[in-house]
């Protein structure tokens, strides 16, 4: 059975709400035969990582980067899965209080050093998501998980 590894660092309630709408979307149950397994970024593990198909990774934009939680996690798999995890799928979800876009980039290039490959559009959020913002988080979750059947 696939696994989706969601490796977050949901610090606040709004990025609180946008964790539960991707993993709605991730357990949706029209997607069956995919195992959905969340990890906080300060234990998820390279063996984890490993054992996972594809992966959701969430995180606040602080001070114009990723959080430091999200960032020890790339630091602690990077050699480890460095090969064994090209070309596996991935998505993003980021939630700043002014801008998203350097924590944005510096996720799409640990990920591309990673060899790993975006499956879907980053869903960025700056302040209070809409409901639509959400819906993206929820079809975001879905369509990572879903991919993960037709790459199986």
């Amino acid at each position: 059975m696939p696994r989706l590894l969601v490796v977050h660092h949901t610090s606040s309630p709004t990025l609180h709400s946008m964790y539960e709408a991707v993993m709605e979307g991730a357990h949706d149950p029209a997607i069956d035969g995919i195992e959905v397994v969340a990890r906080p970024a300060l234990v998820a593990s390279a063996s984890e990582v490993l054992e996972a198909d594809g992966y959701l990774l969430g995180t606040p934009a602080n001070i114009g980067y990723m959080s430091g939680a999200l960032k020890h996690f790339f630091d602690q798999i990077y050699y480890p899965c460095l090969e064994a995890t090209a070309r596996r799928p991935y998505g993003v979800y980021v939630h700043g209080n002014s801008d998203t876009a350097g924590a944005v980039k510096a996720i799409e290039s640990i990920a591309t050093g990673l060899g790993w490959r975006r499956v879907q559009k980053v869903v960025a959020v700056v302040g209070p998501p809409s409901r639509q913002e959400l819906d993206a988080c929820r079809e975001l979750g879905a369509a990572v998980a879903a991919g993960l059947l037709l790459d199986s």
